[in-house]
């Protein structure tokens, strides 16, 4: 009996050995993609040329090629996860996904739950219509004259929101909002809407890409400071994500993604 009361205390202190011995919990969200050996990057791969599918399959793009420098610098594995636009922020609050990079603007409502780089890149508003648009934008309130069209959860999305249905400019029926902004051009060109309000380099991207549409109006409105998202005090991670992106701002990386996808 006493034999078998050793055996059984041998194999629980050989069992509290080989735990104390395992993975500790990670401290933080740099320790623990650290310890994964891979950061999980969510994007919505429809936004040329800042992330997109193409013709094969792949997903390429400004920041496509900005996420997987970065998993460099930082000798991390990069795995890059297309979702809908609207799900990224919820996404990296519930840990499904590390960091997201899909050309995200601060803005203080999202500033409430997430945390954000410093900035990478500065974008200005596009509005897009029909090549034989009749109607005239001079300034961003002329789009309450039209049925406008904007990606749900975009910061187009709140500016056009508040400044035009809020303020009583426009109706909301005239409001659409898109998941994808591929489809969202094509409706522009086939006339379901007449206006698309975006980023300014992918609505000239868009615009190109589909055929028979054009930009009328860019201008700084709801747009400006491009970020990427990371975690409500994940202060490690994005301290290390803003040490890369410093580096490459100094070293000319950013300015060679810039010419590569955006011409300048």
């Amino acid at each position: 009996m006493k034999r078998v009361a050793t055996l059984v205390m041998i194999i629980a202190i050989t069992a509290l050995i080989i735990s104390a011995c395992g993975p500790s919990e990670p401290a933080n969200e740099l320790e623990a993609v650290r310890q994964e050996g891979k950061i999980v990057v969510g994007t919505s791969a429809d936004y040329p040329p800042f992330e997109y599918v193409d013709e094969a399959g792949e997903m390429i793009g400004f920041d496509i090629d900005l996420a997987n420098e970065i998993g460099k610098q930082m000798d991390l594995e990069v795995e890059i996860i297309d979702m809908p636009f609207d799900s990224l922020i919820a996404s990296v609050q519930e840990g499904k996904i590390d960091v997201s990079i899909a050309a995200f603007n601060y803005t203080e409502e999202r500033d409430k739950t997430v945390d954000f780089s410093d900035a990478y890149y500065y974008a200005e508003d596009g509005f897009m219509v029909v090549e034989d648009f009749g109607g005239e934008i001079t300034k961003p309130e002329d789009a309450a004259n039209y049925t406008l069209g904007v990606q749900t959860g975009s910061t187009a999305d709140g500016w056009a929101t508040e400044n035009l249905v809020e303020a009583g400019l426009m109706s909301e029926e005239n409001l659409f909002r898109y998941e994808r902004m591929d489809q969202a051009a094509l409706d522009v060109k086939n006339g379901r809407i007449d206006v698309l309000m975006t980023d300014y380099v992918p609505a000239q991207a868009l615009a190109d890409q589909v055929g028979g549409l054009k930009v009328v109006y860019h201008a700084e409105v709801s747009t400006g400071p491009v970020n990427i998202i990371t975690p409500e005090g994940s202060t490690e991670l994005t301290n290390a994500i803003n040490e890369v992106i410093a580096k490459m701002l100094e070293d000319g990386f950013i300015d060679q993604l810039s010419i590569k996808w955006v011409g300048q």
